[in-house]
């Protein structure tokens, strides 16, 4: 091991066991600090502000300096903006793979023609040895469950590490009696994007048998700090036989005292982080369900009281086996210690009055990305950004800590029905699309495990650079985030669906019924719906084959609180602006898609069960041959 510089240093580590790589980098940087809580991190943030504002910028050869972020101190936490609209979401195509383990994702080597370790990484270590250096430890997931992992960031990035720090928390290694050794690794070098990965965004995952090391060669948290990190606990689930879901989580308590567990998942934008929101609400209190693009027809609703919402995941929870408690259903546990909420919705005061009290007088700071806030004021966050003039981000963001949002459940979550949401374009006679699903759709379990397989990213997503086609989010939804092989993960979800007979399937649009705008409206009235049911199920007369086999089944009827929700919202081919010759055509797009997607699950290691319901899919099959594949509780219950 490297000799330690300094008295300062043995007292800050004296409590770590680090790799001989660690401690060369702090051994010849000129100057590292060990943040040991989050508030030493924001006070970084902007220690080198000028009129209140810190640009992070680099020197880069030929270019001169290149500012990345632009940070300043805020009263409710720090704010962080990116001259460049790209930095300002997701590129789903940054993850790389630099080891020797089974994956399907490309490799370092396949793109830039050179192993990973054969050059780059020396390089980036020889470029940390050279700057100011913050470190901080955390664990993955929740404490004991995942592994424990350390960042290293150039401190003039501390926002960088301030976010990570609220998303993953801070270990202080000084306050533990056991020695904190990392098995997992972040490192941080922002402007090799513009000197090696002409300005894209580039992560670099290394599995290794006894350590995990990710490299992240950009500044937006998206793929590194949140999603890589995800990745280190796809990859651990793997390796022990259980899975973090992509899904948002919450138990839902009428006014009567009835409690429903309700898990939401879906590619970014399919509503997570809406199933945990209260119901918008016009001025008069009425819910506007929806407006016809057509012919400007609007249908509204009144809703007198809501159902309490005890909310428990944001985005990621993970089913460690330790958690399951053999009663058939799933239970999980939130993966994360803060929420990354994606506010693109919220552009006016009073759209979500909660979440814009928790934001504006938080309890602790908070971080916001992609949001116009001034040095020293009050960062709102309807207040978006422009990518553009008169063209608003669509990817605002705050980063809250779960222990200030009211009423989060600290206990595992016991799931009743898991919902799945997809972005869907509206659907017309003059433009058929896939936007045929009606409010909701119940599923069997096979067909609930396809959807997972496929997970349509959607119309109009916002969260991440994307084109204007229909294109897979891949297996669970999670699959950018995953390092090793598809078959794999499907498998996993699949037994998971098997070993929770008890658990009930739904499928939820959002955006667009058919020709109506809709938003996410259609997840709050199923969820308001769901609940007032208190766990009954559906019976015979209530439910219909929908006319699109992928779709399961779709509702007669829906009542709640005495309000009658059209049928044309529930069985999109009786719309007159659609019909069923555009509904089929709908139909057509979205069979062929699953088609195309689920071919590429079929390979040797598959199980069995799965081979089944892929091939009965392939084959156009009936949502009775579906019913028949995974056995369980009916789907439809006698009376």
């Amino acid at each position: 091991m490297v000799k330690v510089k300094s008295l300062e240093r043995d007292k800050d580590l004296e409590n770590v066991e680090l790799p001989d790589e660690v401690e060369e980098l702090i051994a010849a940087c000129p100057k590292y600090i060990v943040a040991h809580n989050e508030q030493q991190l924001v006070d970084l943030s902007v220690r080198d502000a000028k009129n209140g504002c810190q640009e992070v910028k680099y020197d880069i050869p030929g270019r001169g300096e290149v500012v990345e972020a632009v940070v300043c101190k805020v009263r409710n936490g720090i704010s962080a903006n990116y001259p460049e609209p790209y930095m300002r979401r997701r590129d789903p195509n940054c993850m790389l793979i630099a080891d020797e383990k089974a994956t399907d994702k490309e490799k370092y080597e396949n793109r830039f023609g050179e192993k990973f370790e054969d050059g780059m990484r020396e390089e980036t270590f020889d470029w940390l040895k050279n700057q100011e250096l913050a470190l901080f430890f955390f664990e993955t997931g929740p404490k004991g469950l995942g592994v424990k992992a350390l960042a290293v960031v150039p401190a003039n990035a501390a926002f960088f590490a301030f976010g990570l720090s609220l998303l993953q928390g801070i270990v202080d290694t000084r306050e533990r009696e056991e020695v904190f050794k990392p098995t997992s690794h972040i490192y941080i070098a922002p402007p090799f994007r513009h000197t090696h990965f002409n300005g894209e965004q580039v992560v670099v995952h290394r599995r290794l048998d006894n350590k995990y090391e990710m490299f992240a060669y950009n500044l937006y948290p998206g793929p590194s700090a949140k999603k890589g990190v995800y990745g280190m606990l796809i990859n651990q689930g793997e390796k022990e036989d259980w899975v973090t879901l992509h899904c948002s989580a919450v138990q839902v308590v009428t006014p009567y005292g009835n409690t429903v567990n309700i898990s939401h998942e879906g590619a970014s934008g399919g509503g997570k982080s809406e199933m945990l929101e209260d119901m918008h609400r016009e001025r008069s209190g009425r819910l506007l369900f929806g407006k016809n693009l057509m012919t400007d027809e609007k249908f509204h609703i009144t809703l007198p009281q809501g159902c309490g919402l005890r909310p428990m995941t944001d985005d990621m929870a993970i089913c460690h086996n330790s958690l399951q408690k053999n009663n058939g259903k799933l239970t999980l546990m939130d993966a994360e210690n803060s929420w990354f909420v994606r506010v693109d919705h919220i552009n006016k005061y009073g759209t979500e009055p909660n979440l814009e009290a928790i934001t504006a007088n938080p309890d602790k700071p908070l971080l916001f990305l992609n949001i116009d806030a001034a040095p020293n004021s009050t960062a709102l966050i309807w207040e978006h950004i422009e990518d553009e003039p008169n063209k608003p981000c669509p990817n605002p963001r705050v980063t809250i800590p779960r222990d200030i949002i009211p009423d989060v459940l600290k206990e595992p979550l016991s799931i009743d029905v898991r919902s799945f949401g997809v972005r869907v374009p509206p659907c017309t006679k003059e433009n058929p699309t896939y936007g045929i699903l009606g409010l909701f759709h119940v599923l069997p379990p096979a067909l609930a495990w396809l959807w997972r397989l496929v997970a349509p990213r959607g119309h109009g997503n916002p969260s991440i650079i994307t084109g204007d086609g229909m294109s897979s989010e891949g297996v669970g939804s999670y699959w950018p985030f995953a390092t090793g092989k598809k078959v794999d993960q499907a498998n996993l979800l699949l037994e998971q669906i098997m070993d929770t007979p008890k658990v009930k399937y739904i499928l939820i649009p959002n955006q667009h019924i058919g020709a109506w705008k809709v938003g996410f409206m259609p997840e709050w009235i199923t969820r308001e719906y769901l609940a007032r049911r208190g766990g009954a199920w559906f019976t015979e007369d209530q439910l219909r084959p929908a006319r699109m086999p992928l779709l399961g089944y779709s509702l007669q009827e829906l009542l709640v609180e005495g309000q009658n929700i059209e049928r044309e919202f529930l069985q999109v081919h009786r719309q007159a602006e659609v019909g069923e010759k555009a509904y089929d055509i709908g139909g057509k797009i979205l069979s062929d898609f699953f088609k195309k997607c689920l071919r590429d699950y079929l390979e040797p290691g598959l199980h069995p069960v799965g081979r089944k319901i892929i091939e009965t899919a392939l084959n156009d099959g009936t949502i009775d041959d579906y019913s028949d594949l995974i056995e369980g509780e009916p789907i439809i219950r006698e009376i």
